[in-house]
This record gives structure tokens, C-alpha cells and sequence, in this order.
């Protein structure tokens, strides 16, 4: 059984004018999800911005999302690193906490080999006993997950078996369905290729979209799976002009200032990411209107 199928929000971690953690509206902004159709938590991933969190944020912030949540959808918890060790401690203490699954991202600046890449997830699966989604971002990591690795890591790993695919490089994904017989639960990490990935055999989303518009992109998905394929596509296609201003500069720098705009109230961005210029900020919200969201 996949962990979800659907949409799954890589949620913002939510600051305080002076960078702390936000825990009340980190409980908005999950209450806000779960109410429109959100299929799953992913907490503590790239756009949570988890690279500058301490251990110790990190930590609490999957365990506060675990009790939240209540078990209402499953709560995935990033706690990929660079260092196999780290990984494995915050996996572990993740696990502990309730955490239905975890997304663990390749290891970033030491560019390792893909006998170390097998090496390291083999090594974190041993140790914690959760379903674990690979996720493969090279444009973050500088270290691309080859389909032939996502095979013999999903064939010999009982608890590996998922992949969220975010190389953009719909020949490789296809080669990945194709070395695993399909037998791999496949995410799409970009959110302007979501239904080109179902189409490929994807059990979803792990989405920036949905930190703003929940409900647009459980529907998409949701459309997709009843047989409406045309319509799934509409929705994929309609959302592309937003979906660019998202990414007009790096993620999650814009996600949280739509949030903003949207009156949510996410807060700052912890430095090196800085706040968006202004001439960006405008064409965003210009797109956030014509996509009919409501600005404060």
C-alpha cells in the first residue's frame, strides 16, 4: 500500500518576525491543508526550509505536525542530510515520533558515487523502520539518483519504495517505471509535470502549489484517477503561469510570499534566502489574481 496517493503539501515552516519557529501557525497552515483536501504532510523538506533549521527545530517541528495531524493523513518527515550518521539519527527519532513514512534526499555537497548513494540509503533503511521515498533533486544536491540505483535499491530494500522525482527528465522517470516493472511508488517533485508523471504510473504530488492552493491540486490529481484525463490536464496546464511565478526565483522564496499576500502570515525566510524583489513580488500576485486566489 503507498504511504499516500494524491497531494501530498511540502508545507513551509513558518517563522516569527525574529526567525523562530512559528508553531501556532504552523497549526493553521496544517489545519488549512487537511480542510481542503490535502492527502498528505510532507514536514521539514526543501521548501520547509529544513537546511537552515537546527537538529533540534527540525525534530520538533516533525513531531509537533505528527500530534497535530492526529493520524487524519499521513505525516512524512524530511530527514535526509548530508551525513549518513545525522540521517539516521533524525530517521530514527522521526520513526519514534509517529512519522508514517520518511523523504530522504541525496546527500548534498559531498557528491558521492552511486555505489555510496546505495550505500547510504541501504544503511538508513536498515535503521529505520519506516517506508522511505527517495528523492532525487540534482539541481539542489549536485547528485542525480541514476534509474538503474532507484531499481536495485527498491528490489533489495523491503522499506524503500518510493521515489520523488524532481530531475525534470521525464526519459529518466520513464527509464525508472521501466527497470522497476512499476513496482515503485513514483512523486512527482515538479509541479508543472504532475500529469505527465501519473501518466508514467505516479501515485501523486509532493507539491509547493498546494501550500496555496490545496484544493486545485488534490482535484487535479483526484480527476486524474477518476478517468477524467482531460480534465486533470486542463487543471495542469491552466496552472502553469502560477506555477512559474513560484518558481521565478529559488523555492521557497516565493511560496511563502504568497502565503503572505494571501494574508497567512508565514513569516520571514532565514538567511542565505532573502526576500523576494520587488518587481517579482508583483508579477506573483498579479498571477495569484488571475489564478482566483484571494490577496489579503
Amino acid at each position: 500500500m503507498s504511504i499516500f496517493t494524491g497531494s501530498g503539501v511540502a508545507i513551509v515552516t513558518p517563522f516569527h518576525a525574529d526567525e523562530s519557529v512559528n508553531y501556532d501557525k504552523l497549526d493553521e497552515l496544517i489545519e488549512f491543508q487537511i480542510s481542503n483536501g490535502t492527502d498528505s504532510i510532507i514536514i521539514c523538506g526543501t521548501t520547509g526550509e529544513s537546511s537552515t533549521l537546527s537538529e533540534e527545530e527540525h525534530m520538533d517541528c516533525i513531531k509537533f505536525a505528527i500530534e497535530r495531524v492526529k493520524g487524519r493523513v499521513p505525516v512524512i518527515a524530511g530527514t535526509g542530510s548530508n551525513s549518513t550518521y545525522t540521517t539516521i539519527q533524525m530517521s530514527k527519532e522521526a520513526v519514534e515520533d509517529g512519522a508514517d513514512g520518511l523523504l530522504l534526499v541525496t546527500p548534498y555537497y559531498n557528491k558521492c558515487t552511486q555505489a555510496g548513494l546505495a550505500a547510504h540509503y541501504t544503511a538508513v533503511a536498515k535503521e529505520a523502520k519506516a517506508p522511505i521515498i527517495l528523492y532525487s533533486v540534482a539541481s539542489r544536491t549536485g547528485v542525480n539518483i541514476a534509474p538503474e540505483t532507484v531499481a536495485s535499491l527498491v528490489k533489495d530494500v523491503e522499506n524503500i519504495v518510493a521515489v520523488k522525482e524532481a530531475s525534470g527528465n521525464i526519459s529518466q522517470i520513464a527509464k525508472i517505471m521501466h527497470l522497476t516493472d512499476g513496482n515503485v511508488d513514483l512523486y512527482s517533485g515538479n509541479d508543472d509535470q504532475v500529469v505527465p508523471l501519473l501518466a508514467l504510473g505516479g501515485k501523486g504530488v509532493i507539491s509547493v502549489l498546494a501550500n496555496i492552493a490545496p484544493k486545485y491540486t488534490h482535484e487535479m490529481c483526484a480527476k486524474y484517477f477518476a478517468g477524467d484525463t482531460k480534465g486533470s490536464c486542463k487543471m495542469q496546464l491552466d496552472a502553469i503561469p502560477l506555477i512559474e511565478k513560484l518558481f521565478c526565483e529559488v523555492n521557497p522564496i516565493p511560496v511563502k510570499k504568497a502565503l503572505n499576500l494571501m494574508g497567512m502570515e508565514a513569516g520571514p525566510l532565514r538567511m542565505p534566502l532573502t526576500e523576494m524583489t520587488e518587481a517579482n513580488a508583483a508579477k506573483l500576485a498579479g498571477e495569484m489574481k488571475a489564478f482566483g486566489l484571494k490577496l489579503a
